[in-house]
């Protein structure tokens, strides 16, 4: 992240210094479609972010310069002066949700840049959310709480930018933390930090982008959730949470194919979640890999959400002995997550890469993460 380049910008555009202000972009290690199943994610953040210097403007305008785009945008604080640049809605909603929740806030100058790649589901868009609303609880002294400030960017969301997400991405950007992992429980909210430090045991962990995004037919994701929801009705509960497959199998013949198939994969992640915990405690890093072959091969078999390529790229982990692989987010296109021991990485990436352009006519992107702090001040 080039500090120096948004000082530059910052001095330049506004004459003066401001504070600055960090946060990450996030991964899931394991626990994927189970958030709207009232189950587990396993979220961590990533030494990637955005920085924002800002600085308190007397007025009641807010001017941002978004450095990387080389884009500049000035707006109000009030509904009807959101402004048209999508970037822009990110810093409006914040101020619009901090606002609706009570907070004081007048007019700041910013300038921001950020090297969490768009489009390979490392959350750029909450590491954006979660820098500002940490900035001006702080700036504003509003005394908003971590949990709140995670709401407020996922609230953005909703009602600035029409992605209707759940809390993962914020919840992880705000309360990340070097050499752990959290396990949210997205029922109750509650979360623990668990060890992870696989440079420490001889591991790295790398994602590799396919950089492809099939279009989908339909609303798979509603699909998905429906069926989800048919199950748990069927077997009287709110969520598929906590089922077993023994409770699955008794009901399998008062429930579609494809309903047992969705419901199989659910159960059976709510347990590799809890497997993978486990294995974290006494340093279990293979442990943890099978389990995340497991889960790939339940979003390809069962979930159906994953494709073509992602398969392939877990294959080839697979066959050059990487630890672990599985598609990361929600499927049909982007990134896997690899957890690979350090002797074998050059070659799993030079390798992977090779294959990958002989069979598709191009490389896919390569991001080495490390597990890092969340939202904070520099």
């Amino acid at each position: 992240m080039n500090v120096n380049l948004i000082n530059e910008k910052f001095l330049e555009r506004f004459g003066q210094k401001g504070a600055l202000f960090t946060s990450p972009g996030r991964i899931n290690l394991i626990g994927e479609h189970t958030d709207y199943n009232g189950g587990f994610v396993f979220p961590g953040a990533i030494d990637k972010g955005m920085v924002a210097e800002i600085r308190l403007n007397g007025g009641d305008k807010v001017r941002a310069y978004a450095v990387d785009l080389d884009e500049y945008a000035e707006f109000g604080l009030a509904e009807e002066d959101a402004p048209s640049a999508s970037w822009a809605r990110y810093i409006f909603g914040v101020c619009r949700e901090i606002q609706k929740r009570g907070g004081k806030i007048a007019g700041f100058d910013t300038a921001f840049s950020g090297d969490v790649p768009l489009g390979a589901g490392m959350s750029s868009s909450a590491a954006l959310e979660s820098t500002f609303a940490n900035a001006l609880n702080d700036l504003f002294d509003l005394g908003i709480d971590r949990f709140e400030l995670a709401r407020i960017g996922q609230s953005t969301e909703h009602n600035y930018c029409g992605v209707k997400c759940g809390i993962m991405d914020q919840f992880a950007s705000i309360f990340g933390k070097a050499g752990h992992l959290m396990r949210l429980d997205c029922r109750s909210m509650e979360f623990e930090y668990f060890p992870f430090n696989p440079e420490a045991h001889g591991y790295k962990l790398v994602l590799l982008d396919s950089v492809v995004k099939h279009e989908l037919v339909g609303s798979p994701y509603n699909d998905r959730r429906a069926s989800c929801e048919r199950v748990a009705a069927v077997l009287g509960q709110e969520f598929l949470r906590g089922a077993t497959m023994a409770q699955l199998d008794a009901v399998k013949d008062k429930i579609s194919e494809e309903d047992y198939k969705r419901a199989r994969y659910v159960i059976g992640e709510e347990q590799r979640v809890m497997d993978v915990c486990e294995a974290l405690k006494r340093d279990d890093y293979e442990t943890v890999g099978k389990r995340m072959y497991e889960t790939h091969w339940g979003m390809s078999r069962d979930y159906e959400v994953s494709c073509e390529e992602l398969d392939f790229l877990a294959t080839v982990a697979e066959e050059l002995g990487v630890a672990g692989s599985r598609i990361m987010g929600g499927g049909f296109g982007g990134c896997t997550i690899n957890l690979v021991k350090a002797e074998l990485y050059d070659g799993f990436i030079a390798e992977a890469k090779r294959r990958f352009n002989e069979k598709y006519g191009h490389e896919p992107k390569v991001y080495s993460v490390v597990i890092s702090d969340g939202a904070r001040r520099l």
